[in-house]
């Protein structure tokens, strides 16, 4: 059977080791000409491929593929934040359109729940549409909130990792401003990504697993409203003196002018006021247990975007599901999702399979309240033992030109477009 043409793409929000997977992808794709043709990569994800604009991953230097190890966030080949829902029938009817231009014989799609359904349901219809298509997901996302809460579908996202890192280590950061500063400002309040999920807040605790430093986490599942929230800093100050205080940006803090993207999902960054803000003004306004006032810092799209901070454990496995992705396609054929599973024992390590899309679309596991502490606002040693293995032991080896991160840099070669142009359904 002939070689076919290979479509990546990526949707949602991006993480810092999301170009190790399409790396892991277009790799593996390489080494298998006999099955892979040319790999093309949808640019800015599903719209790319509506757009019929299909950037040509097998004529880049081989140089810049290998940089996207520690190039991060989704410049290389843009994301998007556009769903293909039930009723998008014309987009449907133009994604297998644009495959069939160009002889598309697989197709992978890395990111959230929400894009499992996408890989699901168009593979669905490639077939009722009598093209020959292995769609395949590849599992990303910095919230850690694709699978069950049991962990049998998929241990961790490829991208947590890294942002648990991130937050261990400016969390380390901020107990050095907080010691310093706490005559005046006795109280630093830092607001976390994660919508309503508390798996990034809460590894602030990594930063701390002993219990050393004055510390309490804000996840949602703790169910914790701003007048709790206030006593319990008040009585740490009364302890301590001081405090750090990590909150989730999905913390039930009222009304907060916050807005939706196409697939449905809360956008904190983009509200009116944040979380953190909210909480730093109630603790100002009840007054503090100590001298001084609070303050607060809202880390943003850097916890997703940043290379310096990504975990190599993170990067490593995140190439190993793009490249078992690609493996999957060409073995076991459509429907699949690739995975990683822990292996049982104290020594930490994971094995690569997959599970059906099925079962993967639009999935969303919770923060495991075994995990959460009594006091609710801590986190649990087990959780500790599950996340510390994620962050790795080292730096990144990020390569410098003239002091500057070398990213990789994707030549524009587009392939030549077939089809009538085409404004995607929902930009209408």
């Amino acid at each position: 059977m002939a070689a076919r043409n290979v479509v990546v793409a990526q949707s949602g929000g991006p993480s810092p080791v999301i170009n190790s997977s399409l790396r892991g992808v277009a790799e593996t794709c390489r080494a298998f000409p006999q099955t892979f043709g040319t790999v093309y990569a949808g640019f800015h994800g599903i719209e790319g491929v509506l757009k019929e604009e299909l950037l040509d991953l097998s004529a880049q230097p081989a140089e810049e593929i290998a940089l996207l190890r520690t190039t991060p966030a989704a410049g290389a080949i843009g994301t998007c934040r556009y769903k293909l829902k039930a009723h998008q029938e014309e987009d449907f009817e133009r994604t297998i359109e644009v495959f069939k231009a160009h002889d598309i014989g697989f197709f992978f799609y890395n990111g959230g729940n929400d894009s499992m359904d996408t890989a699901h349901k168009v593979g669905q219809l490639a077939g009722e549409r009598g093209l020959d298509l292995v769609a395949v997901g590849v599992p990303k996302t910095i919230d850690n909130d694709v699978g069950d809460s049991e962990f049998k579908l998929i241990d961790h996202t490829p991208g947590y990792g890294s942002v648990a890192r991130y937050w261990a280590c400016i969390v380390q950061n901020a107990f050095e401003e907080n010691r310093g500063a706490c005559p005046s400002d006795p109280v630093l309040v830092l607001q976390a990504m994660g919508r309503k999920i508390g798996f990034i807040p809460a590894a602030a605790r990594l930063a701390d697993p002993h219990r050393e430093q004055s510390l309490q986490i804000y996840i949602p599942e703790a169910g914790l409203n701003l007048a709790a929230l206030a006593d319990k800093v008040n009585d740490q100050l009364k302890e301590r003196g001081c405090v750090v205080v990590v909150v989730s940006e999905g913390l039930d803090v009222g009304e907060i002018g916050a807005s939706k993207d196409s697939f449905g999902h809360t956008q904190f960054s983009a509200s009116q006021i944040t979380v953190g803000q909210v909480v730093v003004n109630y603790l100002n306004e009840v007054g503090l247990a100590a001298r001084g006032s609070a303050r607060g810092q809202v880390p943003g799209t850097d916890q997703r975007d940043t290379a310096i901070y990504a975990s190599t454990v993170d990067l490593d496995e995140a190439y190993q599901v793009g490249q078992k992705a690609a493996l999957i396609a060409r073995d076991e054929g459509t429907g699949w999702m690739s995975t990683l599973l822990r292996k049982p024992g104290t020594i930490y390590g994971v094995d690569y399979g997959k599970v059906a899309l099925e079962e993967v679309a639009n999935s969303e596991r919770h923060f495991p309240k075994a995990w959460i502490d009594p006091s609710g606002v801590d986190v649990t040693d087990d959780f500790v033992a599950y996340a510390r293995p994620l962050i790795g032991e080292d730096w990144p080896s990020v390569p410098l030109v003239n002091g500057l991160q070398r990213f990789a840099r994707l030549k524009p070669l587009f392939a030549e477009q077939k089809c009538a142009q085409y404004v995607p359904q929902a930009h209408r």
